[in-house]
């Protein structure tokens, strides 16, 4: 984590508008969102993917090309330029923020020319039993990067760099199959989903050929040279082989001195599957608290009818609150995206309010739910829709002034009534006070709680409730909240 209460944001959401402006208004916003709280920011990948200026990045085509070279159709990416890149790094830094690069090396999309080679159909649903017989196949496996020309890395990429891909330019019609190429073998240390989740998409790359363990290294080494990022966010964990993770840290550690924090994007509502997986990287990944999601969007749809006291069940920040990054929506789960999972609007303040005024889990903010968003796309049942995500800045900012200021000390939990819950927390020498947290999924709440402080009165911090509420001399009281709603109770002489 990147400081005492840290918070980091997911600085991007899927529908950023291509224009290369993302970069600059990082380092636009850099002060005041130090300001506000967050401590460190999860950019999205900065390398050149298939689609140029357009892809988020996760088509990965050249993790050597940060925006500096022409290559699919643009010199720059999705966000901007290299320069602007580093630029934006080096002022979030300055503010006092740490920069966390994604991280996509599962596959890669988009390559230069189609190599001919034997490959072996496999079902896409079922990794263990092939479908047909070993035939040779043609598909675009060679990347030859002829905008960087070598710079920064000279290895160009081959079909033996990969072991599986689901393109074969001699099939006809509507024939699908995962083509596991001749002499590989889909790797095990994966989800078992599918029979086996090695392959997602495109060329899945072979981590075991020499070749490509020794670049991705190198790759390690000269991204946190080139700049001077403090971690790492690595997409699609699951796909790629676990024991890869550590090692490349390591050595990435090693390398540079630095201690490089790094979250992994586990995407499972299985929570044995996250404790597997840090389990084999030995804690040295935290995890997205994905499972939590998952309970809010079940909690934000069932209304009244969700048990509040159950809202961290089967939760890895219950389980293993120093590995988890808890959140409430991110760029794959909001509307028309590929894991679509919504946490409705009117929840999303008291899952807020859950992962950041409480002492365990590393919270994450969402920037579409900060900032609001507005964007049209193509649903799965091929109609197109209009969305529109609300900001919940201000409310986010009064959590963010609360957890800064008043979320120390030990917490008090008082989960005893399927609608309303809430909890405390004490204070330390060093940030005395406390707070108290009430919120409701149903009718207006009450709460008989204990802060710690006698004779202190408390305001709500939201302002959803304008009379104060004073403590007895025993430092209890009974905190209210609106129904469907939280209220963030402090000290009055603090606010």
């Amino acid at each position: 984590m990147s400081a005492p209460n840290g918070v980091m944001m997911q600085y991007f959401h899927w529908y950023n508008e291509p224009d290369g402006t993302l970069w600059n208004e990082l380092s636009e916003k850099a002060e005041t969102l130090a300001a506000a709280g967050i401590t460190s920011v999860w950019l999205p990948p900065a390398y050149k993917g298939t689609a140029g200026g357009y892809d988020v990045g996760y088509g990965v085509y050249d993790m050597y090309d940060l925006g500096e070279f022409d290559q699919k159709g643009s010199v720059r990416t999705k966000y901007g330029t290299k320069d602007e890149y580093l630029n934006a790094i080096k002022n979030a830094k300055q503010s006092g923020i740490q920069v966390y690069a994604d991280v996509v090396f599962n596959h890669r999309l988009g390559g230069d020319a189609e190599e001919e080679f034997k490959a072996t159909p496999y079902a896409p649903s079922d990794r263990q039993q092939p479908i047909g017989d070993e035939v040779t196949i043609k598909s675009w496996t060679h990347f030859k990067f002829p905008g960087r020309q070598g710079k920064y890395s000279e290895l160009e990429l081959h079909w033996w760099h990969f072991n599986a891909a689901d393109y074969n330019a001699y099939e006809q019609g509507d024939f699908e199959a995962v083509f596991l190429f001749e002499g590989k073998t889909f790797d095990t240390e994966v989800d078992m989903e599918k029979g086996g989740f090695d392959y997602l998409m495109g060329c899945d790359v072979d981590f075991n050929h020499p070749e490509i363990r020794d670049d991705m290294m190198h790759w390690g080494e000269w991204i946190v040279d080139f700049t001077g990022i403090d971690g790492f966010r690595f997409d699609a964990v699951k796909h790629v082989k676990a024991g890869f993770f550590p090692d490349w840290l390591q050595n990435t550690r090693r390398y540079s001195g630095k201690s490089l924090f790094a979250v992994g994007e586990y995407w499972s509502s299985h929570i044995e599957a996250l404790h597997h997986f840090i389990e084999v990287t030995g804690g040295d990944v935290a995890l997205f608290d994905a499972p939590l999601h998952y309970n809010f969007t079940e909690a934000s749809k069932s209304g009244n009818d969700y048990d509040m006291r159950a809202i961290f069940d089967g939760t890895l920040v219950k389980d293993q609150p120093t590995l988890a990054v808890t959140l409430v929506e991110n760029h794959d789960s909001q509307p028309l995206q590929s894991l679509e999972s919504v946490v409705e609007s009117w929840f999303k303040p008291l899952a807020y309010a859950l992962i950041l005024m409480r002492r365990d889990g590393y919270p994450c903010i969402f920037y579409a739910d900060y900032y609001g968003a507005h964007y049209k796309d193509t649903g799965k049942d091929g109609n197109e829709y209009e969305i529109w995500m609300d900001s919940h800045q201000w409310l986010i900012d009064k959590f963010l002034e609360a957890r800064r200021k008043h979320a120390y000390g030990d917490q008090y939990d008082y989960f005893d009534h399927p609608n309303t819950i809430g909890w405390t927390r004490l204070g330390t020498d060093e940030f005395p006070g406390g707070l108290a947290v009430v919120l409701s999924t149903g009718d207006e709440g009450t709460k008989w709680m204990e802060v710690g402080r006698a004779n202190t009165t408390y305001i709500d911090l939201t302002e959803h409730i304008d009379e104060p509420v004073t403590t007895n001399e025993d430092g209890w009281a009974d905190f209210r909240c609106l129904a469907g709603s939280v209220s963030v109770w402090i000290p009055q002489a603090d606010a």
